[in-house]
C-alpha cells in the first residue's frame, strides 16, 4: 500500500472543542460518539487499513480518556502519547511530539477530520516530487468559510487564502499531510504556534506541494457537522466494504 509501514503517523489530538462543548463537555473531540465508536477509531481503521505501524496520538484537554480508551495498542497499529501540560496549537504539539516521531516524513492528522484518500498513493505522489511537505486537497463548492489552497501545475502550492476571502470553488485542506524532519525542526521550540496560519504561508517557499484528492471529507468541530457524521461513515462502510475506497 506504498510503504506507509515505515512512516510515523501524529494524530492531532489535543483541541479544545470549544464548538462542540454542548455536545461533548465530558469528553475530546476525538473521543466524540459516531455510529457506537469513538470518531479516533476511524482514523485508526484508516491506518491499519494502509498499513501504517506506529501511531502518535497528540493529546491535551482530557487527554487521559484518551489513553483509557485505546490503551498502547489498537490492532496492529502501536500506539504511543505526547500529551501538552498546556495548550500548543498544532505546530507546537508536533514540536513536542518530535523526539518520538522517527520516520524521515511523518503523515500528520488531523484528530477531528476524515478524508478517505489513498494515503498510499499519496506518499508515493510525496516522495516522488522529493517534497519537504506535501497536504492531502479536496475540492469543495465555496471556500468561504474554509479558505482555500491554490497549486500550480506541478503541484506546489503558491498560495494560502484566509477563509472569509473570495466565494466560489477551490481547494481546501483535508487535514492531512506529510512533513519532513526538515521542516518539522523548524517549529518553534516554545510557544503556541498553529501549522495553518503560521508555518505553512512560511514553508510554501521550502517546496510545500498539494495533492489533489477526490476523497470524501468530514470535518466534525461544529455541531452542524458533527450531526453528519452517522450518515458520513454509513456511506463509507458500505463504500469500502465493496472495494470503492474513494482516492
Amino acid at each position: 500500500m506504498g510503504g506507509l509501514s515505515s512512516v510515523t503517523t501524529a494524530i492531532l489530538a489535543g483541541g479544545l472543542g470549544t464548538r462542540l462543548r454542548p455536545r461533548l463537555a465530558d469528553r475530546p473531540k476525538v473521543l466524540a460518539d459516531v455510529r457506537g465508536r469513538p470518531f479516533l477509531s476511524y482514523l485508526l481503521d484508516q491506518l491499519a487499513y494502509h498499513e501504517v505501524r506506529d501511531v502518535i496520538l497528540c493529546t491535551g484537554h482530557l487527554g487521559e480518556q484518551v489513553r483509557t480508551a485505546f490503551g498502547d495498542s489498537y490492532g496492529k497499529l502501536r500506539l504511543a502519547y505526547s500529551r501538552e501540560s498546556s495548550l500548543l496549537g498544532t505546530a507546537g504539539a508536533l514540536r513536542l511530539a518530535l523526539p518520538l516521531l522517527h520516520s524521515e516524513s511523518v503523515l500528520v492528522m488531523n484528530g477531528d477530520s476524515f478524508c478517505d484518500v489513498d494515503l498510499g498513493s499519496f506518499f508515493s505522489w510525496h516522495h516522488t516530487r522529493r517534497a519537504n511537505g506535501s497536504l492531502a486537497l479536496v475540492r469543495r463548492s465555496d471556500t468561504t468559510s474554509s479558505g482555500h489552497v491554490e497549486v500550480d501545475a506541478e503541484g506546489r502550492i503558491t498560495r494560502f487564502e484566509e477563509k472569509g476571502g473570495r466565494a466560489g470553488p477551490g481547494w481546501i485542506s483535508a487535514g492531512i499531510y506529510l512533513l519532513t524532519q526538515r521542516l518539522l525542526r523548524t517549529i518553534p521550540v516554545s510557544g503556541v504556534a498553529s501549522l495553518e496560519q503560521e508555518l505553512f504561508p512560511g514553508w510554501i517557499s521550502d517546496g510545500l506541494y498539494g495533492y489533489q484528492s477526490g476523497g470524501r471529507f468530514l470535518d466534525i468541530g461544529t455541531p452542524e457537522a458533527y450531526a453528519l457524521a452517522e450518515q458520513f461513515f454509513a456511506a463509507t462502510t458500505a463504500s469500502s466494504s465493496k472495494g470503492e475506497l474513494c482516492t
